[in-house]
Protein backbone atom coordinates (compact mmCIF):
# COMPACT_ATOMS: atom_id res chain seq x y z
CA UNK A 1 0.00 0.00 0.00
CA UNK A 2 2.87 2.35 0.44
CA UNK A 3 4.21 1.90 -2.86
CA UNK A 4 0.52 2.73 -4.07
CA UNK A 5 0.19 5.82 -1.97
CA UNK A 6 3.88 6.85 -3.42
CA UNK A 7 3.20 6.41 -7.04
CA UNK A 8 -0.64 9.07 -6.39
CA UNK A 9 1.70 11.65 -4.68
CA UNK A 10 3.83 11.71 -7.20
CA UNK A 11 1.52 11.53 -9.94
CA UNK A 12 -0.75 14.24 -8.22
CA UNK A 13 2.25 16.04 -7.82
CA UNK A 14 3.46 16.03 -11.48
CA UNK A 15 -0.01 16.78 -12.96
CA UNK A 16 -0.44 19.92 -10.77
CA UNK A 17 3.32 21.13 -11.40
CA UNK A 18 2.23 24.40 -12.38
CA UNK A 19 -0.61 24.94 -9.81
CA UNK A 20 0.16 26.88 -6.34
CA UNK A 21 -3.06 25.96 -4.64
CA UNK A 22 -2.45 21.91 -4.29
CA UNK A 23 -1.66 21.31 -0.39
CA UNK A 24 0.00 18.43 0.70
CA UNK A 25 0.17 18.74 4.42
CA UNK A 26 1.28 15.85 7.33
CA UNK A 27 0.43 15.57 10.39
CA UNK A 28 1.74 14.05 13.51
CA UNK A 29 1.16 13.05 17.08
CA UNK A 30 2.82 10.74 19.61
CA UNK A 31 0.48 7.79 18.07
CA UNK A 32 -0.82 9.12 14.73
CA UNK A 33 0.13 9.93 12.03
CA UNK A 34 -1.75 11.21 8.64
CA UNK A 35 -0.95 13.14 5.19
CA UNK A 36 -3.63 15.50 3.74
CA UNK A 37 -3.90 16.38 -0.34
CA UNK A 38 -6.07 19.34 -1.33
CA UNK A 39 -6.77 22.57 -3.51
CA UNK A 40 -6.80 25.31 -1.28
CA UNK A 41 -8.93 27.45 -3.84
CA UNK A 42 -11.79 25.20 -4.57
CA UNK A 43 -11.83 23.49 -0.58
CA UNK A 44 -13.54 25.16 2.66
CA UNK A 45 -10.48 25.18 4.38
CA UNK A 46 -12.59 26.15 7.99
CA UNK A 47 -14.56 22.81 7.69
CA UNK A 48 -11.11 20.93 7.21
CA UNK A 49 -9.46 22.62 10.24
CA UNK A 50 -12.77 21.78 12.21
CA UNK A 51 -13.82 18.49 11.00
CA UNK A 52 -10.29 17.17 10.22
CA UNK A 53 -7.77 18.33 11.45
CA UNK A 54 -8.92 19.11 14.95
CA UNK A 55 -10.14 15.76 15.55
CA UNK A 56 -7.00 14.50 14.83
CA UNK A 57 -5.16 15.56 18.20
CA UNK A 58 -8.50 14.94 20.14
CA UNK A 59 -8.38 11.20 19.43
CA UNK A 60 -6.19 8.66 21.10
CA UNK A 61 -5.12 6.70 18.38
CA UNK A 62 -4.83 6.64 14.38
CA UNK A 63 -7.53 3.87 14.61
CA UNK A 64 -10.33 5.97 16.61
CA UNK A 65 -9.01 8.87 14.27
CA UNK A 66 -10.24 6.70 10.84
CA UNK A 67 -13.34 5.23 12.71
CA UNK A 68 -14.42 8.91 13.13
CA UNK A 69 -13.45 9.80 9.41
CA UNK A 70 -15.40 7.06 7.96
CA UNK A 71 -18.89 8.02 10.35
CA UNK A 72 -18.31 11.81 7.95
CA UNK A 73 -20.88 12.01 5.48
CA UNK A 74 -19.88 11.52 2.03
CA UNK A 75 -16.76 9.49 3.22
CA UNK A 76 -15.02 6.91 0.50
CA UNK A 77 -12.61 4.23 0.01
CA UNK A 78 -10.68 5.37 -3.08
CA UNK A 79 -10.80 2.38 -5.70
CA UNK A 80 -8.44 1.58 -8.93
CA UNK A 81 -10.77 2.27 -11.24
CA UNK A 82 -10.44 6.33 -9.42
CA UNK A 83 -9.01 9.15 -10.72
CA UNK A 84 -7.58 11.20 -7.82
CA UNK A 85 -7.03 14.29 -9.54
CA UNK A 86 -10.56 14.11 -11.26
CA UNK A 87 -11.74 14.00 -7.09
CA UNK A 88 -8.99 16.72 -6.37
CA UNK A 89 -10.50 19.49 -9.01
CA UNK A 90 -13.82 18.43 -8.22
CA UNK A 91 -13.38 20.09 -4.52
CA UNK A 92 -12.32 16.18 -2.94
CA UNK A 93 -9.40 15.53 -0.32
CA UNK A 94 -7.56 12.97 -0.22
CA UNK A 95 -6.48 11.38 3.80
CA UNK A 96 -3.61 8.99 3.06
CA UNK A 97 -3.56 6.11 5.92
CA UNK A 98 -1.34 3.30 6.21
CA UNK A 99 -3.60 0.77 4.98
CA UNK A 100 -5.98 2.58 2.71
CA UNK A 101 -6.78 5.95 1.36
CA UNK A 102 -9.65 8.33 2.15
CA UNK A 103 -11.93 10.84 -0.20
CA UNK A 104 -14.28 13.50 1.27
CA UNK A 105 -15.87 15.95 -0.38
CA UNK A 106 -14.89 19.58 1.50
CA UNK A 107 -15.59 21.66 -1.39
CA UNK A 108 -16.34 25.42 -1.06
CA UNK A 109 -19.55 27.18 -2.32
CA UNK A 110 -19.46 31.05 -2.90
CA UNK A 111 -21.84 31.46 -5.18
CA UNK A 112 -23.68 33.58 -2.34
CA UNK A 113 -20.85 36.32 -2.51
CA UNK A 114 -20.19 36.53 -6.23
CA UNK A 115 -21.94 39.72 -7.36
CA UNK A 116 -24.04 40.11 -10.88
CA UNK A 117 -21.96 40.88 -14.57
CA UNK A 118 -22.78 44.87 -14.91
CA UNK A 119 -21.13 45.12 -17.92
CA UNK A 120 -20.58 41.97 -20.24
CA UNK A 121 -24.55 40.89 -20.10
CA UNK A 122 -25.80 38.12 -21.55
CA UNK A 123 -29.51 36.81 -22.11
CA UNK A 124 -29.17 32.90 -21.50
CA UNK A 125 -25.72 32.42 -20.12
CA UNK A 126 -24.18 32.75 -16.64
CA UNK A 127 -25.15 35.99 -14.73
CA UNK A 128 -22.35 35.73 -12.06
CA UNK A 129 -19.17 37.56 -12.50
CA UNK A 130 -15.85 38.04 -10.41
CA UNK A 131 -15.45 39.46 -7.24
CA UNK A 132 -12.45 41.67 -6.53
CA UNK A 133 -10.62 38.90 -4.02
CA UNK A 134 -8.36 36.77 -6.12
CA UNK A 135 -8.72 33.59 -4.28
CA UNK A 136 -12.54 33.72 -4.54
CA UNK A 137 -11.91 34.34 -8.18
CA UNK A 138 -9.48 30.80 -8.26
CA UNK A 139 -12.21 29.37 -6.55
CA UNK A 140 -14.87 30.19 -9.52
CA UNK A 141 -12.26 29.24 -12.41
CA UNK A 142 -11.75 26.24 -10.58
CA UNK A 143 -15.34 25.27 -10.42
CA UNK A 144 -15.95 26.27 -14.18
CA UNK A 145 -13.13 24.97 -15.45
CA UNK A 146 -12.20 21.11 -14.32
CA UNK A 147 -8.44 20.52 -15.94
CA UNK A 148 -5.65 18.97 -14.10
CA UNK A 149 -3.48 21.36 -16.97
CA UNK A 150 -5.24 24.22 -15.50
CA UNK A 151 -1.72 26.16 -13.80
CA UNK A 152 -1.51 28.96 -11.78
CA UNK A 153 1.42 31.36 -11.09
CA UNK A 154 1.90 33.97 -8.90
CA UNK A 155 3.89 37.57 -9.44
CA UNK A 156 3.47 40.71 -7.58
CA UNK A 157 3.50 44.11 -9.79
CA UNK A 158 4.10 47.70 -8.19
CA UNK A 159 6.91 48.63 -6.30
CA UNK A 160 5.07 50.39 -3.59
CA UNK A 161 1.83 49.02 -3.82
CA UNK A 162 3.01 45.21 -4.08
CA UNK A 163 -0.06 44.02 -5.54
CA UNK A 164 -0.63 40.56 -6.32
CA UNK A 165 -1.74 38.58 -9.69
CA UNK A 166 -2.29 35.28 -10.94
CA UNK A 167 -0.68 34.00 -14.39
CA UNK A 168 -3.67 31.28 -15.47
CA UNK A 169 -3.62 29.13 -18.74
CA UNK A 170 -3.75 25.61 -19.65
CA UNK A 171 -0.33 24.11 -19.95
CA UNK A 172 -1.99 21.71 -22.80
CA UNK A 173 -3.08 23.97 -24.92
CA UNK A 174 -1.14 27.25 -24.33
CA UNK A 175 1.48 28.76 -26.96
CA UNK A 176 4.99 29.14 -24.90
CA UNK A 177 6.11 31.45 -26.94
CA UNK A 178 3.19 33.99 -25.64
CA UNK A 179 3.41 33.26 -21.97
CA UNK A 180 7.14 33.59 -21.98
CA UNK A 181 6.27 37.11 -23.89
CA UNK A 182 4.16 37.73 -21.00
CA UNK A 183 5.99 37.12 -18.03
CA UNK A 184 8.82 39.23 -19.83
CA UNK A 185 6.37 41.89 -19.93
CA UNK A 186 5.53 41.81 -16.65
CA UNK A 187 8.75 41.58 -15.50
CA UNK A 188 9.85 44.63 -17.29
CA UNK A 189 7.06 46.54 -15.52
CA UNK A 190 8.10 49.55 -14.04
CA UNK A 191 5.64 51.20 -11.54
CA UNK A 192 4.85 52.21 -8.26
CA UNK A 193 1.52 51.53 -8.17
CA UNK A 194 -1.10 49.57 -9.86
CA UNK A 195 -4.60 49.58 -8.83
CA UNK A 196 -6.80 48.49 -11.69
CA UNK A 197 -6.87 45.97 -15.10
CA UNK A 198 -6.80 48.73 -17.12
CA UNK A 199 -3.43 50.50 -15.60
CA UNK A 200 -2.07 46.98 -16.13
CA UNK A 201 -3.41 46.45 -19.57
CA UNK A 202 -1.80 49.47 -20.99
CA UNK A 203 1.53 48.44 -19.09
CA UNK A 204 1.55 44.61 -20.76
CA UNK A 205 0.19 46.43 -24.01
CA UNK A 206 2.38 45.62 -27.08
CA UNK A 207 2.25 49.82 -28.43
CA UNK A 208 1.77 52.36 -25.62
CA UNK A 209 0.25 54.96 -27.95
CA UNK A 210 -1.94 52.18 -30.14
CA UNK A 211 -5.50 53.48 -30.43
CA UNK A 212 -6.90 50.07 -30.76
CA UNK A 213 -7.10 47.75 -27.57
CA UNK A 214 -4.77 44.68 -27.93
CA UNK A 215 -5.97 43.01 -25.13
CA UNK A 216 -9.27 42.19 -23.44
CA UNK A 217 -10.53 42.88 -20.37
CA UNK A 218 -13.24 40.60 -19.28
CA UNK A 219 -15.56 40.62 -15.78
CA UNK A 220 -17.01 36.90 -17.29
CA UNK A 221 -15.74 33.57 -15.46
CA UNK A 222 -17.41 31.45 -19.14
CA UNK A 223 -15.36 33.81 -20.86
CA UNK A 224 -12.38 33.32 -18.97
CA UNK A 225 -13.00 29.25 -18.99
CA UNK A 226 -13.51 29.54 -23.43
CA UNK A 227 -9.98 31.02 -23.83
CA UNK A 228 -8.46 28.75 -21.86
CA UNK A 229 -9.64 26.03 -24.07
CA UNK A 230 -8.16 28.01 -26.94
CA UNK A 231 -4.80 28.63 -24.98
CA UNK A 232 -5.25 32.37 -24.06
CA UNK A 233 -3.86 33.39 -21.29
CA UNK A 234 -5.40 35.24 -18.48
CA UNK A 235 -4.19 37.90 -15.68
CA UNK A 236 -6.16 38.53 -12.51
CA UNK A 237 -5.38 40.97 -10.41
CA UNK A 238 -5.82 41.44 -6.29
CA UNK A 239 -8.75 43.53 -5.40
CA UNK A 240 -10.45 44.44 -8.86
CA UNK A 241 -13.23 42.65 -10.85
CA UNK A 242 -11.97 42.15 -14.09
CA UNK A 243 -9.14 40.18 -15.58
CA UNK A 244 -6.90 40.32 -18.73
CA UNK A 245 -7.16 37.94 -21.89
CA UNK A 246 -4.05 37.60 -23.50
CA UNK A 247 -3.36 37.39 -26.92
CA UNK A 248 -6.65 39.44 -28.39
CA UNK A 249 -7.04 39.90 -31.64
CA UNK A 250 -10.02 42.16 -33.33
CA UNK A 251 -12.46 39.02 -33.67
CA UNK A 252 -12.38 38.58 -29.68
CA UNK A 253 -13.80 42.49 -29.73
CA UNK A 254 -16.75 41.92 -31.69
CA UNK A 255 -17.68 38.54 -29.83
CA UNK A 256 -20.26 37.95 -27.46
CA UNK A 257 -20.48 35.10 -24.92
CA UNK A 258 -24.08 34.87 -26.43
CA UNK A 259 -22.59 33.67 -29.45
CA UNK A 260 -21.92 30.29 -27.85
CA UNK A 261 -25.45 30.38 -26.17
CA UNK A 262 -27.31 31.13 -28.90
CA UNK A 263 -28.44 29.02 -32.03
CA UNK A 264 -26.03 29.08 -35.28
CA UNK A 265 -28.00 31.25 -37.59
CA UNK A 266 -29.15 33.43 -34.74
CA UNK A 267 -25.09 34.10 -33.85
CA UNK A 268 -23.58 34.80 -37.48
CA UNK A 269 -27.14 37.10 -38.03
CA UNK A 270 -25.90 38.91 -34.57
CA UNK A 271 -22.32 39.03 -35.56
CA UNK A 272 -23.37 40.89 -38.88
CA UNK A 273 -25.26 43.20 -37.20
CA UNK A 274 -22.45 43.91 -34.98
CA UNK A 275 -19.85 44.96 -37.57
CA UNK A 276 -22.27 46.92 -39.74
CA UNK A 277 -23.01 49.18 -36.28
CA UNK A 278 -19.31 49.07 -36.37
CA UNK A 279 -19.64 50.71 -39.91
CA UNK A 280 -22.54 53.29 -39.61
CA UNK A 281 -20.76 54.30 -36.22
CA UNK A 282 -17.33 55.15 -37.83
CA UNK A 283 -18.61 55.90 -41.68
CA UNK A 284 -21.97 57.56 -41.10
CA UNK A 285 -20.82 61.11 -39.99
CA UNK A 286 -18.13 61.05 -42.55
CA UNK A 287 -20.24 59.88 -45.45
CA UNK A 288 -22.71 62.74 -44.60
CA UNK A 289 -20.16 65.52 -44.83
CA UNK A 290 -18.15 64.07 -47.74
CA UNK A 291 -21.99 63.71 -49.65
CA UNK A 292 -23.32 67.24 -49.00
CA UNK A 293 -20.53 69.13 -48.80
CA UNK A 294 -18.59 67.47 -52.34
CA UNK A 295 -20.93 65.20 -53.85
CA UNK A 296 -24.41 66.23 -53.43
CA UNK A 297 -25.05 64.12 -56.78
CA UNK A 298 -24.91 60.85 -55.70
CA UNK A 299 -27.90 61.58 -53.48
CA UNK A 300 -31.31 60.76 -55.32
CA UNK A 301 -32.91 63.86 -55.85
CA UNK A 302 -36.02 63.33 -53.44
CA UNK A 303 -32.97 62.70 -50.68
CA UNK A 304 -31.18 65.35 -51.86
CA UNK A 305 -34.33 68.12 -51.78
CA UNK A 306 -35.17 66.95 -48.68
CA UNK A 307 -31.71 67.38 -46.99
CA UNK A 308 -31.58 70.90 -48.48
CA UNK A 309 -34.66 72.28 -46.93
CA UNK A 310 -33.70 70.63 -43.92
CA UNK A 311 -30.83 72.38 -43.81
CA UNK A 312 -32.03 75.55 -45.46
CA UNK A 313 -32.13 77.38 -41.66
CA UNK A 314 -28.77 76.10 -40.71
CA UNK A 315 -26.11 78.66 -40.14
CA UNK A 316 -23.21 76.59 -40.17
CA UNK A 317 -21.32 74.03 -42.82
CA UNK A 318 -21.90 70.63 -42.77
CA UNK A 319 -19.30 69.71 -40.73
CA UNK A 320 -19.98 72.01 -37.87
CA UNK A 321 -23.09 70.66 -37.51
CA UNK A 322 -22.11 66.98 -37.32
CA UNK A 323 -19.02 68.10 -35.05
CA UNK A 324 -21.55 69.91 -32.85
CA UNK A 325 -23.76 67.10 -32.49
CA UNK A 326 -21.26 64.24 -31.83
CA UNK A 327 -19.80 66.66 -29.38
CA UNK A 328 -22.73 67.34 -27.42
CA UNK A 329 -23.46 62.83 -27.71
CA UNK A 330 -20.30 62.38 -26.36
CA UNK A 331 -20.63 65.05 -23.20
CA UNK A 332 -24.07 63.01 -22.68
CA UNK A 333 -22.47 59.48 -22.68
CA UNK A 334 -19.81 60.63 -20.35
CA UNK A 335 -22.53 62.49 -18.10
CA UNK A 336 -24.12 58.97 -17.82
CA UNK A 337 -21.11 57.74 -16.50
CA UNK A 338 -20.47 60.38 -13.98
CA UNK A 339 -23.78 60.67 -12.68
CA UNK A 340 -25.13 58.76 -9.69
CA UNK A 341 -26.76 55.75 -11.05
CA UNK A 342 -30.49 56.18 -9.53
CA UNK A 343 -30.41 59.57 -12.05
CA UNK A 344 -27.78 59.12 -14.65
CA UNK A 345 -29.84 57.09 -17.31
CA UNK A 346 -33.46 59.45 -17.01
CA UNK A 347 -31.18 62.87 -16.78
CA UNK A 348 -29.28 62.10 -19.80
CA UNK A 349 -32.17 60.59 -21.59
CA UNK A 350 -34.24 63.86 -20.94
CA UNK A 351 -31.01 66.05 -21.57
CA UNK A 352 -30.74 64.63 -25.09
CA UNK A 353 -34.54 65.01 -25.55
CA UNK A 354 -34.45 68.58 -24.39
CA UNK A 355 -31.07 69.45 -26.72
CA UNK A 356 -31.97 68.04 -30.00
CA UNK A 357 -35.49 69.56 -29.70
CA UNK A 358 -33.95 72.71 -28.91
CA UNK A 359 -31.03 72.93 -31.42
CA UNK A 360 -33.51 71.82 -34.07
CA UNK A 361 -36.49 74.31 -33.51
CA UNK A 362 -33.18 77.30 -33.26
CA UNK A 363 -32.28 76.22 -36.43
CA UNK A 364 -28.80 75.12 -34.96
CA UNK A 365 -28.86 72.06 -36.55
CA UNK A 366 -30.63 70.44 -39.18
CA UNK A 367 -33.82 67.30 -38.72
CA UNK A 368 -31.27 64.72 -40.50
CA UNK A 369 -28.77 65.71 -38.74
CA UNK A 370 -30.12 64.23 -35.11
CA UNK A 371 -31.43 60.81 -37.31
CA UNK A 372 -27.78 60.51 -37.76
CA UNK A 373 -26.16 61.18 -34.62
CA UNK A 374 -29.16 58.89 -32.93
CA UNK A 375 -28.29 55.95 -35.68
CA UNK A 376 -24.15 56.56 -34.47
CA UNK A 377 -25.00 56.46 -30.78
CA UNK A 378 -27.13 53.55 -30.89
CA UNK A 379 -24.32 51.40 -33.37
CA UNK A 380 -21.55 52.42 -30.90
CA UNK A 381 -23.70 50.81 -28.02
CA UNK A 382 -23.98 47.37 -29.85
CA UNK A 383 -19.70 46.98 -29.96
CA UNK A 384 -19.02 43.89 -26.55
CA UNK A 385 -16.29 44.95 -25.35
CA UNK A 386 -15.79 48.65 -24.27
CA UNK A 387 -12.01 49.34 -24.98
CA UNK A 388 -13.17 48.64 -28.92
CA UNK A 389 -16.21 51.12 -28.62
CA UNK A 390 -13.79 53.77 -27.11
CA UNK A 391 -11.52 53.12 -30.32
CA UNK A 392 -14.53 53.45 -32.48
CA UNK A 393 -15.35 56.69 -30.55
CA UNK A 394 -11.89 58.28 -31.73
CA UNK A 395 -11.87 57.07 -35.15
CA UNK A 396 -14.79 58.57 -36.71
CA UNK A 397 -13.63 62.31 -35.74
CA UNK A 398 -10.62 60.85 -37.80
CA UNK A 399 -12.41 60.27 -40.65
CA UNK A 400 -15.16 63.01 -40.30
CA UNK A 401 -11.66 65.54 -40.39
CA UNK A 402 -10.86 63.72 -43.54
CA UNK A 403 -13.88 64.00 -45.46
CA UNK A 404 -14.03 67.44 -44.36
CA UNK A 405 -10.78 67.97 -46.10
CA UNK A 406 -11.11 65.64 -48.97
CA UNK A 407 -15.03 64.51 -49.07
CA UNK A 408 -15.63 61.27 -49.84
CA UNK A 409 -11.83 60.49 -51.33
CA UNK A 410 -10.90 61.24 -47.74
CA UNK A 411 -12.94 58.95 -46.44
CA UNK A 412 -11.95 55.79 -48.73
CA UNK A 413 -8.38 57.06 -48.23
CA UNK A 414 -9.12 57.04 -44.15
CA UNK A 415 -10.19 53.68 -44.09
CA UNK A 416 -7.13 51.89 -46.18
CA UNK A 417 -5.18 53.99 -43.80
CA UNK A 418 -6.93 52.47 -40.79
CA UNK A 419 -7.01 48.65 -42.72
CA UNK A 420 -3.12 48.78 -43.22
CA UNK A 421 -2.62 50.15 -39.75
CA UNK A 422 -4.46 47.18 -38.26
CA UNK A 423 -2.87 44.77 -40.27
CA UNK A 424 0.39 46.12 -39.22
CA UNK A 425 -0.71 45.31 -35.67
CA UNK A 426 -0.27 42.18 -33.30
CA UNK A 427 -1.00 41.27 -30.03
CA UNK A 428 2.03 39.06 -28.61
CA UNK A 429 2.68 37.90 -31.89
CA UNK A 430 -0.59 37.03 -33.23
CA UNK A 431 -1.75 38.96 -36.02
CA UNK A 432 -4.55 41.22 -35.24
CA UNK A 433 -6.91 40.68 -38.03
CA UNK A 434 -6.76 37.18 -37.31
CA UNK A 435 -9.83 35.61 -37.64
CA UNK A 436 -10.89 32.12 -36.09
CA UNK A 437 -12.13 30.31 -39.62
CA UNK A 438 -10.97 26.69 -38.39
CA UNK A 439 -12.05 27.04 -34.76
CA UNK A 440 -15.63 28.24 -36.05
CA UNK A 441 -15.75 25.05 -38.55
CA UNK A 442 -15.04 22.77 -36.61
CA UNK A 443 -17.75 24.05 -33.68
CA UNK A 444 -19.99 24.25 -36.08
CA UNK A 445 -19.50 20.80 -36.94
CA UNK A 446 -20.39 19.44 -33.63
CA UNK A 447 -22.71 21.79 -33.19
CA UNK A 448 -24.87 20.11 -36.30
Amino acid sequence: MSDKRVDIKESIQRKFKNSTDLVFQKLESNTSFCEFCYLSSICDKQKIHQDIFTPFFEEENIKEYKTYIKSLAGVKVLKEKDDPTELLIRGSMLLFFQSEILTLEVKQFVNKTIPDTTIETTIQGPQTGLSEDLETNINILRNRYHQVTLAFEDAIIGEKSQTGIKIIYDSKEVDQSVLKEVKKKLDSSKVDVIQSAGQLSRLMSVRKTTLFPTIVITERPDRIAYNLSKGKIIIMLEGTRFALVIPSVFFDFMSSMDDIYQPYWITKFLLVLRYFGLGVAILLPAIYVGMTAYNPELFRVQLALSIAGSRAAVPFPAYIEVLFMLIMMELLTEASLRLPKAIGPTATTVGGLILGQAATEAGLVSNIMIIIVSAVAISNFVIPINEMSFAMRVIKYLLLVLATILGLVGVLIGLLAIIYYLVNLNSFGKPYLQLFLREEMKESKIGS
